[in-house]
Parts: structure tokens; sequence; C-alpha cells
């Protein structure tokens, strides 16, 4: 499980962050997951209280969003879901695609006073 690993590292970033900006507090973190990354969102916020217990953001709620898996279609140039179609095109049946988006992992915005 590398969620704690990346939890950890997200916890030092925005300590560093609070510091640079002159922050008391952080309110809300919130994490953009790709469906086809290798994150799993429920393990993320899992771990999230463990690693952030001694540190200035104990009281930080975590907020994660999912963007799909989303491919284009090397034979038709169709634009689809991925992962509900089973990485299968839906018009032409192909399964060669591109991936489009799906697999970031970003700190998409911090709420901050």
């Amino acid at each position: 499980m590398h969620e704690l690993g990346i939890v950890i590292q997200i916890a030092r970033q925005m300590e560093t962050y609070m510091t640079e900006q002159k922050l008391t507090k952080i309110d809300t973190i919130v994490l953009q997951v790709g469906a086809l990354s290798s994150i799993y969102p429920k393990y993320l916020e899992d771990v999230y209280p463990i690693a952030v217990e001694n540190t200035r953001l104990k009281e930080t709620k975590l907020e994660i969003e999912i963007s799909p898996g989303i491919g284009k279609c090397d034979d038709c140039g169709f634009i689809y879901n991925l992962i509900e179609n089973e990485n299968h095109c839906p018009l032409c049946k192909s399964d060669h695609f591109n991936v489009v988006s799906g697999t970031e992992f970003l700190i998409k915005q911090i709420i901050a006073y």
C-alpha cells in the first residue's frame, strides 16, 4: 500500500506551503485521482488521519474527486469511458485506444484561512 507514503508526502508539502504562505489553518485539501491511476481513493481516505495525526493538518478535511478514465478509439476516433466500456469502443467495438485522461493524481485545491 503506497498510499500512506503518498499521503505523508502531501502532508509535508502542505506544512511547507502553510509556512511559506503564513497560514494558520488549512480547512480542506482536494485531491484529484484518475480512475486509471494506481492509487486507491479509499486507501487514501483510510490512511489520511494517521498521516496527519501529529501535524498542523490534523483537523484538515480531505476531499477526493475521481476523474474518469477516458480513451479515444484509434480506429474510429470516438471518445469514451474506458472503464464503463471495458476498454472497447462502444461504436466500432475496437480495443485499440489512446488514454486521454484518468491517470492523473494532483492536489486540485487548497482551502485555507
